[in-house]
């Protein structure tokens, strides 16, 4: 069980534009919500023994809030999935490489890719193409979809390594790092995420019918 605060604005209209898929409905901000994650087949090893978000289609004619809210309803129904280094991609978890290479997945990157092949954009597999993956936005702007991202050192783009897809200012839904499963988390005020935090980038929607070249 999963128990999140004040998510249905985002997931109970990004679920009608996901085709009818309803996660959430009926809910006002405030309120608490209990759901249980839609990709809850883990075996042994964090193997996922049934597929996750087959039933999630690319979106066609939607403005871009609308797309964000598609993007990041698509990546909180990954909510459970284990963490796999390299792991993740446009048709959704994989298995990864070196530590991740028995583990069926996603790492942050592959989740942001996956989260924004659903809303009909090509991000790229890896933070350093999603750094560029569409406008740079000030931090009072982000809204749901964006993807923020995090660095060692916020003055140096080529330093980051975390990326994760907004839910609104200051929440995120991402695959943390080994061990861990796809979660949200409240980056704002984090003294941890605060020190890293780099920006965020809204992806431009381009051509969507091919997946992107070039994973890690």
């Amino acid at each position: 069980m999963i128990v999140e605060t004040g998510l249905a604005p985002v997931l109970a209209v990004a679920a009608g534009l996901m085709g009818g898929v309803v996660l959430l409905a009926g809910l006002v901000g405030g309120a608490h919500l209990t759901a249980t994650t839609m990709c809850d087949g883990s075996g042994p090893g964090g193997r996922l023994t049934s597929p996750c978000g087959s039933d999630l289609n690319p979106v066609t004619g939607l403005a871009g809030p609308e797309r964000g809210l598609v993007a990041a309803q698509a990546a909180l129904l990954m909510r459970g999935v284990p963490y796999s280094w390299g792991g993740g991609g446009p048709d959704g978890p994989s298995f990864g490489i070196e530590h991740g290479a028995h583990i069926r997945g996603f790492d942050c990157s592959g989740l942001a890719e996956y989260a924004w092949a659903k809303a009909g954009a090509r991000v790229g597999g890896h933070t350093s193409s999603q750094w560029n993956a569409g406008v740079h936005v000030p931090r009072s702007q982000i809204r749901a979809g964006d993807l923020v991202f995090f660095a060692h050192d916020p003055a140096r783009p080529a330093t980051i390594h975390h990326v994760g897809i907004a839910i609104d200012a200051t929440r995120m839904v991402h695959a943390p790092s080994t061990g861990s499963t796809v979660r949200v988390d409240t980056w704002a005020g984090d003294p941890y995420r605060e020190r890293e935090f780099i920006g965020a980038v809204r992806p431009a929607v381009a051509d969507a019918t091919a997946h992107p070249a070039g994973r890690r």
